[in-house]
């Protein structure tokens, strides 16, 4: 190494989010999702479901939606730590000038197999040219990434040939979300940051650090080749 189903296709838009509050029974999202992101004691949402006013334009939430766009502006993944499958700490500065994929995996999802051969076909491809794949393990979806580090490490290194960097199991949504998810979906995600839906989605990151695209779980490596090429020849 390396340092190291179920899904629906779901279309992104900056502005999905705050349509899905307004009008919740058009989302793709179950109501009861959104209590992830939103504090239980927020007035939008009681016991996981959400209750919108009249009032929802209120300036304090148009106030929080600037800041939280301001903030995702500002940063870039280069300000943040994590560490390795091997429990080390990584400074993602590291990857400064490299274009990233960045993807939470998982072991036993009905999209392992095809995502892990064609991301290990899509670094091996590219590496050299300035790629860099960072695939962070999690748990929190159906229960597809119950192993350890080291049987997460073992699995994808030895079945999948895996050789880009894997770190520590983490979690995507809820309040015990990883800071470089939060900047992520804070970065292309709509108003306070949208849902991860399910293992495998993936944010395109170019040279500066900055999210370009984010892409729904069914959208294969290879469906994305072309917007890394061209990130790399930028």
């Amino acid at each position: 190494m390396a340092s190291m189903g179920f899904c629906a296709s779901i279309p992104y838009s900056q502005n999905s989010f705050t349509r899905n509050l307004v009008n919740p029974s058009s989302s793709p999202i179950p109501c009861f999702g959104i209590s992830d992101e939103i504090s239980s004691k927020s007035s939008f949402v009681h016991h996981g479901f959400s209750l919108i006013s009249c009032g929802f334009q209120s300036k304090s939430i148009k106030t929080t939606a600037v800041v939280y766009a301001r903030a995702a502006t500002e940063k870039s993944i280069y300000d943040f730590s994590v560490k390795d499958i091997d429990g080390k700490d990584v400074s993602l500065s590291k990857f400064k000038g490299k274009t990233l994929l960045v993807v939470n995996v998982a072991s036993r999802c009905g999209l392992t197999t095809s995502n892990y051969t064609e991301l290990s076909h899509i670094y091996e491809k590219y590496k050299t040219q300035g790629l860099e794949i960072l695939a962070f393990p999690c748990n929190q979806f159906g229960f597809q990434e119950p192993g350890s580090n080291t049987e997460i490490k073992q699995f994808a290194c030895t079945r999948f040939k895996a050789e880009f960097p894997i770190f520590d199991k983490v979690d995507v949504n809820g309040p015990f979300t990883a800071p470089v998810y939060q900047f992520l979906k804070s970065s292309a995600g709509g108003f306070l940051g949208d849902l991860i839906k399910w293992n495998f989605e993936k944010f395109l990151v170019d040279k500066n650090g900055k999210v370009v695209e984010r892409y729904p779980p069914t959208t294969s490596p290879f469906q994305i080749e072309k917007d890394i090429q061209k990130l790399l020849a930028a």
